[in-house]
């Protein structure tokens, strides 16, 4: 263990500074398709019983209009964040008819690409460029690729530590700058040790073969209905024999907060060519897409990890993360765990949060030249086949045994967990770190591993055990519908979004290509 990391860890241990740890955030976004009873993708609108997509703070839509997104509040004890997602599962259970929520990340059979309806937000000018936006993401990528579902796992650290830790290191710049800069760090070790994550977690090694409608792929048949790799842990954070050729040169550097702005500043504002050859708008003046950049906004950006600032109502990302520096990171290479309700359990939860607080406290120098693109490499080696025996990764220009790399990790991360289970007697993060320590000794352990097993086992396609187990998760979730308090208070927060719609919609505001207009002019208001 270096010795910057153990000086950190001794520092907080200390009985007046530990109860800062109890002080990190907590919030969690869980995507999932509706689908009608037979696994179909649900073809019909946002169940207006839910409220408003566009308005409701924890029931929206993200791609399609079939593609729900669950949004809790943030908590200081990871648990309280889970029970939040159950009351959300329970109360979007209660308000659906014969309709489920599929369990994985990966989609099941999808209908032809035409027919995969876009998110609707109704009429407002804010809720038509959130559609037009999407049309965007069609047009650039396709629809089958916007039906994948992924967990996003919101994570940050009190003001008070970063304070502490900026008086200890002497740092004089204001606490915004360093607090800034150590959240770039983190993110610097995420993208060495995310790898990680994706072995430990990744649950996505097969697909319906469908999904990949008729494109060139590396994946291998498991059935007629079912493509796979061996040792895949993730394929939905692969290439999936798809590439964006727009995004695939926009690494942004993570030197410091800036250097991030500025490579995001230059995608969102810069004309990419096959996009401009598509146009804004069609021959009879319907909107395609936003822009023709390289990114339309700041979101498209595919990242395993964001840096984020809460933004103010009308504001950019990119001008909130520079008026006010970074606030909080987003997680958001997790798949859904499709042997859980929720896709996510506490104990996975709790190694998120040593992990996390690992990558924040372990020194995190820049990424050399050439370490970057190792990193993506070992990242992309780890979804495709991390459960090989005897896969090794690079480190430092030397190969390494992931099994060997990963336990140095842990032992590390070990230190972490035990500095923030002091004071509670059943040690949670402990426990969840062996249950780690298992799966690096035996893959079977692992739920990519479990997925495939399950598949070979009862002889089912990916679809069918997917089926399986989504109807098992609506029995448990219909089977314990929510008090009554709790139903009223989502109830409540349905027609409060409904009427918000209702009164942004009756707004006199400008034009919509106006409005575009000015949205795409507020990049340019403050200087880069």
């Amino acid at each position: 263990m270096s010795d910057l990391l153990s000086h950190r860890l001794a520092l907080l241990a200390e009985p007046s500074h530990l109860p800062l740890l109890s002080q990190c955030l907590h919030g969690i976004e869980r995507e999932c398709l509706r689908i009608d009873s037979r696994g179909e993708l649900a073809l019909t609108p946002h169940p207006q019983a839910l409220g408003s997509a566009l308005t409701h703070p924890q029931i929206t839509t993200d791609y399609s209009e079939a593609l729900l997104e669950f949004i809790t509040g943030t908590a200081s004890d990871p648990q309280q964040t889970l029970s939040e997602l159950d009351s959300i599962h329970r109360y979007t259970y209660a308000k659906l008819t014969d309709e489920l929520l599929w369990s994985p990340s990966m989609p099941g059979s999808l209908p032809e690409e035409a027919l995969i309806p876009i998110a609707e937000y109704g009429s407002s000018n804010v809720g038509r460029l959130k559609y037009v936006y999407r049309q965007g993401l069609a047009l650039r990528y396709g629809k089958t690729m916007q039906c994948i579902a992924g967990i996003h796992y919101n994570f940050s650290l009190p003001e008070a530590l970063w304070s502490l830790l900026q008086a200890e290191d002497g740092d004089t710049r204001s606490l915004q700058e360093y607090q800034s800069s150590r959240y770039i760090a983190l993110i610097r070790n995420f993208r060495r040790y995310s790898w990680l994550l994706m072995y430990l977690f990744g649950a996505s090694p097969a697909l319906d073969a469908s999904f990949m409608r008729g494109r060139t792929h590396q994946l291998e048949h498991l059935d007629a209905d079912t493509l796979y790799l061996p040792w895949a842990t993730s394929l939905r954070m692969s290439d999936l024999g798809y590439q964006s050729n727009a995004q695939a040169g926009l690494t942004p550097c993570y030197d410091n907060l800036s250097s991030y702005t500025d490579s995001l500043h230059k995608a969102v504002s810069t004309p990419y060519p096959d996009y401009a050859a598509m146009g804004i708008k069609d021959a009879d003046g319907n909107w395609l897409q936003l822009n023709t950049n390289v990114l339309q906004i700041e979101n498209e950006y595919y990242s395993s990890i964001r840096p984020k600032r809460v933004t103010q109502s009308g504001e950019r990302p990119l001008h909130a993360l520079q008026a006010r520096g970074i606030q909080y990171i987003e997680v958001r290479c997790l798949d859904i765990n499709p042997f859980l309700p929720l896709g996510i359990d506490l104990s996975e939860a709790r190694f998120l949060d040593a992990f996390l607080l690992f990558c924040a406290l372990q020194d995190s120098p820049c990424l050399v030249q050439g370490e970057c693109g190792v990193s993506q490499a070992n990242f992309l080696k780890v979804v495709n086949e991390g459960r090989k025996p005897g896969l090794e990764l690079q480190r430092q220009g030397e190969p390494i045994a992931l099994q060997t790399w990963a336990n140095e990790l842990l032992d590390k991360i070990a230190q972490v967990a035990a500095l923030l289970d002091q004071g509670q007697s059943d040690n949670p993060h402990t426990q969840s770190l062996n249950v780690q320590r298992a799966k690096v000794a035996d893959s079977s352990l692992t739920p990519s591993a479990k997925l495939l097993n399950e598949l070979k086992r009862n002889g089912e396609s990916f679809s069918q055990f997917a089926l399986r187990q989504t109807r098992a998760h609506a029995e448990f979730f219909r089977s314990q519908p929510l008090n009554a308090a709790v139903q009223a208070g989502f109830e409540a927060a349905a027609q409060k979004s409904l009427q918000e719609q209702a009164e942004l919609e009756a707004q006199q505001g400008p034009d919509f290509d106006q409005f575009v207009a000015a949205y795409q002019a507020s990049l340019l208001s403050v200087a880069i």
